[in-house]
């Protein structure tokens, strides 16, 4: 047929006789001017538009959309284009029922689609680019298309055209769209004035945009950029080529920020409590998020309810699509069309019989709902984080307000307020992802069982039955879930304060013998958490099970009974199964949904109350010398809107209102008295006062001491004045600060409503270090400046008064290292002195010191007293407050308080005391003297401090070889990195780790692993096999009906329809035979994955714990102990509990596709063609987003540790804080870590909807092209019972393309645990079975003690020098040897080396005949006592810490405790030797925790005893002690003493001198004294 304009089966198509408008022909062609109007305008300006793009700016300024209405037009415009598709397909279908071919039926609707196309390329183009002047040719085409259609529909209205006919009703949609489009069009010029107006409008950008740190541009980009984030290609694509950072995602938009949501928040609660009549009820937390955030979960919902309703176009236009192909076949899909104006006018319903039409529908229904779907998962998303935003923010205000009585008391834990950070506020938004669920699923399931009931009768309703009974189960199974959960984590928990144990003590075990035994306990604890775990596994694959055997049954269900019900007039079809097969997989998802959500939901109003009783929970009292809150509370931030300023948008810094008021210049001070305290009762929360009575005055500018006895309320005093505690009577006052210094001036600027009383009320901020030492998790010097201006030299000054700089010295980094939490565990004397010296650097006029001499010794308490506060404080004229125990201090001081039991005694001079009272000055002389003893023995002893710095020194020394080691594999990474170029990194970077993978299925056991590769192959054959088999079950339905219809009249009907019902019901058993084996096999496949993830665990695990607890001494040395316990918590975790279901969900997810796309591809083969580009825009894809995901999330996880820690650390530290006034600048810190918190979730969730919206595209592309392709195949016999079984599988691919990413990124990400454990189990263990058989050694070895060194050289590693060259010594059963040397010379290496514990390289060492090197471990260990230099103690009880193998006998062990003097001590405790040893033996001082390892050497009758320094931690009276039992009781063994202070083993028998690793001296102590220039004589010498 030629082609023609107005067709040429008419004689008049071209005649314009009855007038030119009254051809159709023309006017449709009149209708083609606008369209092409605005092609050969726009082309143009768009070419030379892109050209010149390259001269924008700044980067934000492409995204910023200038007009108004923008979102309309957008919405507008898609309408456009959906309309003109339906008008296309309308004339397409006329015209095939035409005779000759009339293009004006669809061409003009063709071009139509291209112009309003190119319109919104133009407008997006012009809108960017802000040239509102090209906006008139948009303006001009709207007015002409409307102007031409509306005659087009007058037209149609003269012809007698109706509603009924289709071509009407589009051509009066498009006339109302182009009128719409042109309203929008004149509001622009309106709001813009761009023409016809005199004076154009200017417009700023959103301050958002001009600053360009902010990269998260989802507010701010066009609707199509929103609905696809298109925005986030170039982060996500740019991810290969180099990781995501923190600066690469940038700041937050501040409508998302925390301090923009908190005041969202915290305004609807405030409203509420003002509106309240009954005060005392507290305001409701779940109407303030309602009031807060309920808009956003409206619009969320609304998208959700589209969406739901879009899916069920899936199975309907499946039914419509299969039910016309039989019509097709049949040759009844005639046309009925009329003719008017000489072409055929078609009704709705007509065209929607054309299967072709219908598989658009369905593409665009797909498309449609996915974008929907995502869209609302994205703003409940967003929302969730703005209100765990807000929540954060409230919380952390509170716990600034928080009364101290409240922590001390314990009716708030730390615990609590972690857990309120990190659970109840996750699961808070959580619930908040989930709700729109809450009320979209009742809504989807009634819908879809009133679908079902259209289709297959009252059958569907038997399905839905079994849905909904079944449903109660699944939530049982979740609460069961949750409780199982909850019992293995304490296990864990049990088991890793096990495991931190043993790695603390390893070196006391080994040495011992005794790491089996530990070893065992930690396994008993992992067997109880591994039953509870399996308990885990048990009900998880019971969940995953109903989830996929839910719908089988259903579907069995419904078949079957409609099977049996229906006559042969209603047998089941094609269209009917397959439609309500895809219903049945809609419906289950609401339902296996539901008891998540309902469980979230009760999670959530329990984490409601929890958070409601804590902003209930007591504050600090608002006493008028105290100004609570802050001068101005964040609110400020709305009040001054003038005052912002131009460069930082919107303040991001809260202390603009809020500063501390801080003291500028010293003035001449205008009273004596700083503070004064008159009448006052305090106590800490119960009504009994704690300290009564007080009536105190603190002198300006001196040095005031309060002393007194333990607990007599010395702190309590200082915390008093400083307002934590609650008063019951009396007043504190403060004294003014003269007004010229009031307020810095930025403050006055904003607040000049701060009236002058209120001024002088205020006190300003006071230095005070508290008793507990407290620090940041910060750099050194971070913890010593507190946010105050760096001075070196004052800084310098500080730090010698406290003597910090050995301490400094020794840090890796110097007061650049991190300490704290997280950082380098310091000592207590040093922690202490961080913070005085914290105090002494504020520049503050009043300083209070508690008691910091507590946890110093002599030497370094006198040089902070002289240096720091008698010299830098006093210097300064500040006000001291000094509590102290160290009354030798007490002629230092102005002004002396002295309390006694709550109350003050005296108060004075010393002078004033000397006079008045005579007795209690005698006894302060009385235990000044006693002091001064202490003070002489302590000199002699080597000092507390020098033993700290050198158990820094060691725990650096050790590391800073396995850093070197580090440091330098990452050099030669970065250099391999550099040589290749960018791909290679980007493969590396992609590559999934599937020799992990292997590694960790093989560790679960080969027969899993078969019995899981198995049963899911043959499930999902199953799966296959039950719908082909109702596709072939109803084809032959359908055949015999037709049969039936068309044998009417011929034979008998009654036999027939018993012959086919017969046939029609043969189908049936094998269809239940096949739905059954399909659960039973579902049943197999969900276990068998979740025990094969357990049997992995346990596996690992064992080997972990076998390997680390076996590893040599260096191993420890050198390796972090943060980095061990790592694999012991965080990642066992991963192991134990997240990687089953992933995996179990991954092979789920995939094998789904794959038989999808392979039965498809069974189908219609012509599917396989179309298929490879989709696989690699697939693969592309998934890899893209594999890297970007695991980036975001790392630094999802390492931005969310420093933001727990800043509220436990503030929690911890709130006295401090509050005196320091520094509330404002830790809520400011608070909130940039909860943004950068923020920011990374966002931007991860960001990227998840990136990737489902590819994913759900790429999936609708996959059911047109598989629908396309079966409407071809069937005109050539395809069975329309296939084409319903392609169709519905097509779906389900849609639902699980994304999975298969997400679940492989999350796999990825959590196979880097295995990773780890696995770099671990590499270790080299020690080697412990020796070359002796145990056998051969004799029962009492070694008996005599008789010990000879045979040129004997040692190192810690092949790698390092030798510590010990050649040493040949001899040592005599029962001898006493001293062993000294410089530090660093090789004695405790000496030590080791008896044990074995080092590599002994060259020569021997023989006891008693033996070669110690050839002996089993076990062996040798446990026949030698050794007695270390810090006392390890675990917990448990005395018993087992003296004798864990429980090897001896009560007597024995009593024995042991008498010779160590500690026999009285038990026997006191309850329980006696079954008494409790608390962690790392805390309970119990220093000096007798070394007293119990004496004991515990003792119990252990062996005849060599070693004592590696001893005595070093120790006071005299222990050390002589110690002394006399090694003298008295091991009289008969050999003991080899190692020797700290030279002046311990003068009375030695024989004493070795080391130097650098060489013996040099070698006589007994009495004969090396003798020769003067003897290195014995020189250490004697210096050490006394």
């Amino acid at each position: 047929m030629a082609l023609s304009f107005c067709g040429n089966d008419l004689n008049d198509s071209y005649s314009v006789e009855n007038g030119v408008l009254n051809n159709p022909c023309f006017v449709d062609a009149l209708n083609l001017v606008p369209h092409v109007f605005l092609l050969f305008i726009t082309f143009p300006i768009l070419f030379i538009g892109w050209g010149s793009q390259s001269s924008k700016v700044q980067i934000h300024h492409n995204t910023w959309l200038h007009f108004p209405g923008h979102n309309l037009r957008w919405i507008l415009t898609f309408t456009l284009l959906f309309v003109h598709v339906c008008e296309i397909a309308e004339g397409i279908v006329s015209n095939t029922w035409m005779k000759s071919n009339h293009l004006h039926l669809f061409l003009p609707a063709f071009m139509g689609f291209i112009a309003a196309t190119t319109s919104v390329v133009y407008y997006h183009n012009i809108e960017t680019a802000n040239f509102p002047k090209l906006l008139l040719a948009l303006f001009i085409y709207w007015v002409l298309a409307f102007m031409t259609k509306f005659t087009k529909l007058l037209k149609f209205a003269d012809g007698g055209v109706t509603a009924y006919d289709l071509r009407f009703c589009i051509t009066a949609v498009l006339v109302v769209l182009y009128g719409l489009l042109m309203a929008v069009e004149i509001n622009v010029i309106r709001v813009r004035k761009y023409v016809f107006f005199a004076t154009p409008q200017r417009v700023k950008p959103p301050e958002d945009l001009q600053d360009l740190g902010v990269r998260f541009l989802q507010p701010f980009v066009n609707l199509l950029s929103k609905a696809t984030y298109w925005w986030m290609n170039p982060l996500i694509m740019g991810a290969h080529k180099r990781p995501i950072e923190l600066k690469k995602i940038g700041k937050l938009p501040i409508a998302m920020r925390a301090l923009t949501n908190y005041i969202r928040l915290k305004d609807a609660y405030e409203e509420q409590r003002q509106n309240s009549e009954d005060l005392e009820k507290s305001p409701s937390i779940w109407r303030s998020m309602y009031r807060a955030f309920g808009r956003p979960i409206l619009l969320s919902s609304t998208f959700r309810y589209m969406a739901d309703l879009l899916g069920f176009a899936g199975p309907l236009c499946i039914s419509g699509i299969v039910k016309h192909l039989n019509k097709t076949e049949d040759g009844e899909g005639t046309q009925t069309g009329e003719l008017k104006f000489g072409v055929y006018f078609m009704s709705s319903e007509q065209l929607l019989q054309n299967t072709y039409v219908l598989a658009v529908l369905l593409f665009l229904a797909l498309v449609l709902q996915r974008t929907f779907l995502q869209a609302s998962y994205y703003v409940t998303i967003e929302t969730g984080i703005n209100l765990r935003g807000a929540l954060l923010a409230m919380i952390y205000n509170k716990i600034l307000r928080l009364s101290t009585s409240n922590m001390s008391m314990g009716e708030m834990t730390l615990g609590q307020i972690s857990n309120l950070v990190a659970i109840e506020t996750n699961q808070l938004m959580w619930f908040l992802f989930l709700c729109p669920n809450l009320w979209a699923m009742p809504v989807q399931i009634i819908m879809g069982v009133i679908l079902l009931y259209y289709l297959l009768g009252a059958s569907a309703l038997v399905g839905a039955l079994v849905i909904v009974f079944l449903a109660p189960i699944q939530y049982l199974i979740a609460t069961k879930l949750a409780n199982t959960q909850k019992s293995s984590l304490d296990y864990s928990t049990d088991r890793l304060k096990k495991t931190t144990e043993i790695l603390k003590g390893i070196k006391l075990l080994k040495l011992y013998a005794w790491e089996n035994i530990f070893c065992d306990s930690v396994l008993e604890t992992r067997g109880k958490e591994l039953t509870s775990l399996r308990t885990f596994a048990f009900y998880t694959s019971m969940s995953i099970f109903m989830n996929a055997a839910i719908p089988i049954a259903a579907v069995l269900a419904t078949f079957v009974t409609h099977a049996y019900m229906s006559d042969i007039e209603s047998m089941l079809t094609p269209a009917e199964a397959f439609a309500s097969l895809a219903l049945f997989h809609i419906l289950v998802t609401p339902l296996f949904l539901l008891s998540t959500v309902v469980r979230f939901a009760v999670k959530a109003l329990v984490s409601v109350q929890k958070l409601g009783e804590f902003l209930q929970s007591e504050e600090i009292g608002d006493d008028s010398w105290r100004n609570g809150d802050m001068p101005v509370s964040l609110d400020a931030c709305k009040k001054h809107p003038g005052a912002r300023n131009r460069k930082q948008p919107m303040r991001y810094q809260m202390d603009n209102y809020e500063q501390p008021l801080r003291r500028q210049l010293r003035p001449t001070e205008t009273e004596d008295v700083a503070v004064k305290v008159n009448n006052g009762y305090f106590t800490w929360g119960s009504n009994v006062s704690t300290l009564s009575d007080i009536n105190i005055r603190i002198p300006t500018g001196q040095l005031t001491m309060i002393v007194g006895q333990v607990g007599c309320g010395k702190s309590s005093l200082l915390l008093a004045m400083l307002g934590e505690m609650q008063t019951l009577s009396g007043k504190v006052y403060w004294s003014k600060l003269p007004d010229s210094e009031m307020l810095p001036d930025y403050i006055s600027e904003y607040d000049s409503d701060f009236s002058h009383e209120e001024r002088s009320k205020n006190r300003y901020s006071v230095a005070y270090a508290a008793q507990k030492s407290w620090l940041l998790n910060a750099t050194v010097e971070e913890n010593i400046t507190f946010g105050i201006p760096f001075n070196k030299q004052r800084y310098k000054a500080v730090i010698d008064a406290c003597s910090l700089q050995p301490d400094i010295d020794l840090l890796p980094f110097g007061d650049q290292t991190e300490i704290g939490e997280r950082g380098i565990n310091l000592s207590g004397g040093q922690r202490q002195r961080i913070c005085v010296a914290r105090a002494l650097y504020q520049n503050t006029n009043i300083v209070f010191l508690d008691d910091p001499f507590s946890a110093l010794d002599i030497h370094l308490s006198d040089h902070l007293m002289q240096e720091g506060i008698l010299k830098f404080l006093q210097d300064d004229k500040r006000t001291v407050v000094l509590v102290t125990h160290k009354l030798q201090y007490l002629i230092h001081a102005d002004w002396i308080i002295a309390m006694k039991g709550g109350s003050v005694l005296r108060e004075g001079t010393l002078k004033d005391i000397q006079t008045h009272d005579v007795e209690l000055y005698e006894h302060w002389k009385t235990l000044m003297n006693r002091q001064d003893q202490e003070l002489e023995k302590d000199t002699d002893v080597e000092s507390q401090t020098t033993l700290e710095r050198k158990t820094l020194r060691r725990a650096f020394y050790s590391r800073e070889a396995k850093n070197q080691i580090d440091d330098e594999d990452e050099e030669e990474e970065e250099e391999e990195d550099e040589d290749d170029n960018m791909s290679t990194t980007t493969s590396r970077r992609s590559k999934i780790p599937w020799r992990v993978c292997w590694g960790y299925l093989s560790s679960g056991g080969f027969f899993l692993v078969f019995l899981m590769v198995t049963s899911k192959l043959a499930k999902h054959s199953v799966m296959v096999a039950i719908d082909y088999w109702l596709a072939a079950w109803t084809s032959s339905a359908l055949n015999d009906s037709s049969s039936y219809s068309t044998s009417n009249s011929t034979t008998d009907n009654s036999t027939l329809g018993k012959m086919n019902n017969a046939e029609h019901l043969a189908y049936v058993p094998v269809f239940i035979i096949l739905c059954g084996s399909g659960i039973f096999l579902c049943l197999i496949t969900s276990l068998s994955v979740e025990f094969l993830g357990l049997s992995a665990a346990t596996n690992l695990h064992h080997n972990l714990l076998n390997k680390i607890i076996h590893a040599p001494l260096r191993f420890f040395d050198i390796t972090p102990l943060g980095q061990i316990l790592n694999r012991f918590s965080a990642d066992t975790n991963i192991i134990d509990q997240h990687i089953p279901p992933t995996l179990e969900s991954l092979t789920r997810s995939t094998l789904l596709c794959l038989s999808a796309i392979g039965v498809i591809a069974f189908v219609t083969p012509v599917f396989l063609i179309a298929l490879l580009p989709l696989a690699v825009a697939f693969y592309f894809i998934q890899k893209y987003f594999r890297v970007a995901s695991k980036d975001l999330q790392d630094l999802d996880d390492s931005t969310q540790l420093p933001l727990l820690c800043h509220f436990s650390e503030t929690a911890e530290g709130l006295t401090t804080i509050r005196a320091f006034r520094h509330e404002a600048r830790f809520k400011q810190r608070m909130l940039e870590l909860t943004d950068t918190n923020n920011t990374a979730y966002l931007f991860l969730s960001a990227a998840n909807r990136w990737l489902e919206v590819r994913t759900d595209y790429l999936g609708a592309v996959i059911v047109l092209t598989a629908a396309l392709a079966a409407i071809w195949m069937s005109s050539y016999g395809l069975q329309s019972g296939l084409v319903g079984l392609g169709l519905t599988y097509a779906l389900t691919v849609t639902n699980y393309l994304n999975w298969v990413v997400r679940n492989l990124a999350d796999l990825e990400v959590q196979m880097a645990a295995v990773k780890k454990v696995n770099s671990f189990l590499s270790t080299e263990s020690e080697n412990y079975d020796g070359s002796i058989d145990v056998s051969q050694v004799p029962e009492d070895w070694p008996q005599h003690g008789e010990i000879k060194i045979q040129d004997l050289c040692v190192r810690y590693d092949p790698m390092l020098k030798p510590v010990l060259k050649h040493v040949n010594a001899f040592i005599n059963p029962g001898q006493k040897v001293g062993i000294c040397g410089r530090t660093g010379s090789g004695k405790s290496s000496l030590s080791l080396a008896f044990f074995n514990m080092v590599d002994v390289f060259e020569g021997k060492i023989i006891i008693d005949g033996i070669d110690i090197c050839k002996l089993p471990l076990q062996t040798l260990r446990s026949r030698l006592s050794i007695i270390l230099q810090d006392p390890v103690l675990f917990s448990g009880s005395i018993r087992f810490n003296l004798d864990p193998g429980r090897t001896c006998n009560d007597d024995r062990l009593w024995e042991a405790l008498e010779i160590a003097q500690l026999k009285d001590m038990v026997k006191a405790l309850p329980g006696g030797l079954d008494a409790v040893i608390t962690e790392g033996g805390e309970n119990f001082s220093v000096g007798q925790r070394q007293l119990f390892c004496l004991a515990r050497a003792f119990v252990r009758k062996s005849s060599i005893l070693i004592m590696d320094e001893a005595t070093a931690s120790i006071d005299m009276a222990t050390e002589n002690i110690l002394q006399k039992v090694v003298m008295t009781a091991f009289a008969d063994r050999t003991v080899v003493t190692i020797a700290h202070l030279v002046s311990s083993i003068l009375e030695a028998e024989q004493v070795l001198v080391f130097s650098s690793g060489i013996l040099v001296e070698c006589d007994s102590a009495a004969k090396l004294l003798e020769q003067e220039d003897s290195l014995f004589s020189i250490l004697v010498r210096t050490h006394k």
